[in-house]
């Protein structure tokens, strides 16, 4: 392996000094939650950065796709993909609603939009996509198919952050769109998430109903849930904030850096940029072909795990293949097929920005010689 291809980067984190100090402004304030002024900060940090009219916080990335299905009172079915976390599905399961499942596109792991109009029926009232590994959706299409049909559009953007096309946020197609700012996102805010809005009469509808539905001290508009971000995640996030650029810079190098050590090697596969995006390297997933790598995707990931290589089989299983879906008429095999293959054979490789010259080396080394 060339030595040459691989690069030391020092790890980006917040500065400690600045973050006691805010934690110190929090004490003196007495203010911990419910809308404080990191919170509000953040939100209007947030929205200038990611080119959004409005962004509410939340505690988590599940409450917001919760809550986006409430915002918009869906019902019935809603029409989403298998090829994602869980928790996509799981939103729809805690609002009563059917998921029903189309398969994706080879070229991006999206949901593809030549398969939804035949799964629409007289119950469907909306489409949930997913921007998988921030790989940007067909949004147009799905856009074009949802106002033919007079459906809603929330777009689980959870792996977007900061994504865009051609100068333009994803996150402002669709009706809303929400993120995670799980620690293990590319900016995060250790736990969290947003609703992506975009007016203010929706702005202030969300934001009463991540408050239990509270207009006022005596008034309740809404059965809500309590999902508000505190001042201390805040606080971490608005100095995360400071970092992301860098950060996604050497997620950008490391992707490159994996693309031209495995681009010739024969059962290995992933996918180059699309054109026109801003891209922020979420994940690094390759693709494993048996036959012509000469060892199974789960041969490879457990040996990789016992050498102490800590990669992820995102999306294994395919969410239509867990318990509570895998009865749906939807969830067969049979109809999903370029979904289960992928799922059968990738890989997402550790991509993150204190990643080392050692930790690269040993990745590869270990792809090469099978470990």
């Amino acid at each position: 392996m060339d030595n040459k291809i691989i690069t030391v980067t020092s790890p980006l984190l917040p500065d400690l000094g600045e973050f006691h100090e805010m934690l110190r402004l929090i004490w003196r304030s007495k203010w911990i939650t419910n809308n404080g002024s990191f919170h509000q900060e953040l939100e209007k940090a947030l929205a200038e950065y990611l080119k959004v009219p409005y962004i509410s916080l939340f505690t988590n990335g599940t409450l917001p796709l919760i809550t986006a299905l409430q915002a918009l009172r869906i019902t019935g079915e809603v029409i989403t993909t298998p090829y994602s976390f869980v928790a996509t599905t799981h939103a729809l399961w805690w609002n009563g609603i059917k998921p029903v499942f189309v398969d994706i596109e080879p070229s991006t792991g999206n949901i593809d939009p030549n398969k939804i109009e035949a799964a629409i029926t007289p119950k469907t009232t909306a489409i949930m996509p997913v921007h998988v590994y921030g790989k940007p959706c067909d949004t147009k299409a799905i856009q074009e198919i949802a106002d033919k049909y007079g459906l809603k559009v929330i777009y689980d953007a959870a792996h977007a952050f900061g994504v865009e096309v051609n100068g333009e946020s994803i996150l402002n197609a669709g009706d809303l769109s929400t993120l995670s700012f799980h620690a293990t996102k590319v900016y995060n805010t250790i736990e969290g998430g947003a609703m992506i809005i975009h007016d203010a009469t929706m702005k202030k509808r969300i934001d009463y109903l991540r408050n239990f539905g509270f207009a006022d001290e005596t008034t309740v508009v809404a059965p809500g849930i309590n999902s508000k971000m505190d001042e201390i995640r805040a606080a971490y996030g608005l100095l995360n904030l400071k970092l992301i650029d860098a950060a996604i810079e050497v997620r950008h190098q490391v992707a490159i850096k994996y693309r031209h050590a495995l681009r010739n090697i024969e059962g290995i596969s992933f996918w180059d940029d699309m054109p026109g995006v801003k891209h922020n390297y979420s994940y690094f997933p390759i693709f494993v072909d048996a036959d012509k790598y000469g060892m199974t995707r789960d041969e490879l990931y457990f040996k990789m795990r016992d050498n102490g290589i800590y990669c992820r089989r995102y999306f294994y299983p395919l969410i239509s293949n867990f318990s509570p879906y895998h009865g749906l008429p939807s969830a067969t095999k049979e109809n999903l097929p370029v979904a289960t293959r992928m799922a059968e054979s990738v890989i997402c490789l550790p991509i993150h920005h204190a990643i080392t010259n050692e930790d690269l080396r040993e990745i590869l080394l270990c792809i090469y010689k099978k470990c």
